[in-house]
């Protein structure tokens, strides 16, 4: 990865609806040789996939929870159990395997309160292995830099 690529992925974590053209322009490539790059950045992993952020409080989901999960062991097939049944719980939108004092964290959207309630009671709980929950809510997101940004910065 050059100079080049930097720039590419760059671009298109700022925007990533911008033409091949327009990153071309851009990073000072042909757009076929940017085509090229941008096919070799994703063949390689290094551009997992496109998306749009969605403004998930205008959709109603107006509570976001974040959600510490200790299990009972950390055998691999109860952790790939938890991991199976928490996929298909509506509103999970991110799950981490993570080190400390519990062993996953969790990003859920509700609508509300009650509705966070209710997937606690009726599903959180009932998760394999579930030892111990412990739930907090955003009060306000802290805009932050970019992916890209944050990644390359300057030294």
């Amino acid at each position: 990865m050059d100079r080049i690529d930097t720039e590419i992925l760059k671009s298109l974590a700022a925007d990533a609806r911008a033409s091949v053209s327009q990153v071309a322009a851009t990073v000072g490539l042909s757009q076929s040789a940017c085509t090229r790059r941008i096919q070799a950045l994703e063949a390689n992993g290094l551009i997992r996939g496109y998306g749009a952020r969605l403004g998930h409080r205008r959709l109603g989901f107006r509570v976001t929870a974040l959600v510490d999960i200790t299990l009972g062991t950390q055998v691999e097939e109860d952790l790939a159990q938890f991991e199976a049944a928490v996929g298909r719980i509506d509103g999970v939108v991110e799950c981490a395997l993570v080190s400390g004092g519990q062993d996953y964290r969790l990003k859920i959207l509700c609508r509300d309160l009650d509705d966070y309630e209710r997937l606690h009671r009726e599903q959180l709980g009932r998760l394999p292995g579930v030892v111990t929950i412990n739930s907090s809510f955003v009060l306000r997101e802290v805009p932050t830099r970019g992916e890209a940004d944050a990644l390359f910065a300057s030294p």
